[in-house]
């Protein structure tokens, strides 16, 4: 079984073999987690995207698959990029929300990674609720086959945190 740590913190400064960016489908920066990762990674980050766009992703990662690159100067190994649904009030899109999780996972094995670094998926700009964004995240992860022996969300703030920890306290139960 996974072990899940909680950290409040900046998901950049996280020492991890992959840290996953909470991307936009051009896959070429944007803001929040995925401006800050490219800021942080450097030039190296935004290159292997360039390189996948113009490979096997020419109209964009779609959402729910995730795709690793290097890490750049992140102290990690890989940077996994997955693109969040857009919370909507009437379409149910938590399927595509938890495969952002699962394929993260999947992505992870498949590099041999066994420490993985999440942010709260979807839940800045692109709307979803805080607490049912850790819910899913949490089941998710821990519902999840893998190798990945410890997966890390890495919350940027207090009510974060206490959502996680909530999801987290709900799914011991």
């Amino acid at each position: 079984m996974v072990r899940i740590v909680l950290v409040q913190g900046d998901i950049t400064a996280e020492a991890a073999d992959a840290v996953v960016n909470a991307a936009n489908s051009s896959l070429l920066g944007g803001g929040g987690v995925d401006g800050a990762i490219h800021r942080k990674g450097g030039p190296e980050i935004l290159a292997a995207c360039q390189d996948l766009r113009r490979s096997h992703y020419g109209k964009g990662l779609p959402t729910g698959r995730a795709v690793a690159t290097t890490a750049g100067r992140l102290p990690a190994r890989h940077v996994i990029h997955t693109v969040g649904p857009v919370w909507s009030r009437d379409e149910d899109r938590s399927e595509l929300l938890a495969s952002c999780y699962r394929e993260s996972l999947r992505v992870a094995d498949e590099l041999g990674d066994r420490t993985v670094a999440f942010p709260a998926i979807s839940t800045g700009v692109y709307g979803w609720p805080m607490d049912d964004g850790a819910r899913i995240a949490v089941e998710t992860v821990r519902a999840a086959r893998t190798e990945v022996e410890e997966v890390r969300f890495v919350l940027f703030d207090a009510s974060a945190y206490a959502a996680f920890e909530a999801a987290v306290g709900d799914a011991a139960r």
